[in-house]
């Protein structure tokens, strides 16, 4: 019987909701996700639930507000000026409450998003915090294939 261990080569379904019940994720329903442990493809407090874990096993964990995540960093939101986004983008956008607006990494090879929180005249709010920052979780997890 195949456990999985750090590295290995994973076939699972797995399930990530919020603390409302709601799926963040679902494979169930679909085909079933591969990936790789260590890569960063899971966080790594979901990576750590499923070391030890056999092949064709399911389990349900929760965790803790945080835990997957990190804490919700005040630092991370960011008030930004519309004359920069209209300057540094297109002009004619217009933006609402919810808004996910794509910024280029520093160096131009990468981005990064924020979800506009609030809206002022001449400026918006941005929170760059992952969106499931500080909540609790439960991950689902159906161990299909380990290699």
């Amino acid at each position: 019987m195949n456990l999985v261990q750090p590295g290995s080569f994973l076939t699972l379904h797995y399930r990530l909701s919020g603390p409302d019940g709601a799926d963040v994720v679902n494979t169930f329903a679909d085909k079933p996700a591969t990936l790789s442990l260590g890569t960063g493809q899971l966080a790594p407090a979901m990576e750590s639930r499923l070391i030890g874990l056999a092949e064709g096993s399911r389990e349900c964990f929760a965790l803790a507000p945080g835990e997957a995540f990190g804490e919700r960093n005040p630092q991370m939101l960011q008030r930004v000026p519309l004359a920069m986004l209209h300057e540094l983008g297109d002009a004619d956008v217009s933006y609402a409450l919810g808004d996910v607006v794509r910024f280029p990494t520093p160096d131009g090879q990468g981005a990064f998003a924020g979800v506009v929180r609030e809206m002022g005249d001449d400026w918006l709010l941005f929170d760059f915090n992952h969106p499931l920052a500080g909540q609790a979780l439960n991950f689902e997890v159906q161990l299909i294939g380990v290699l």
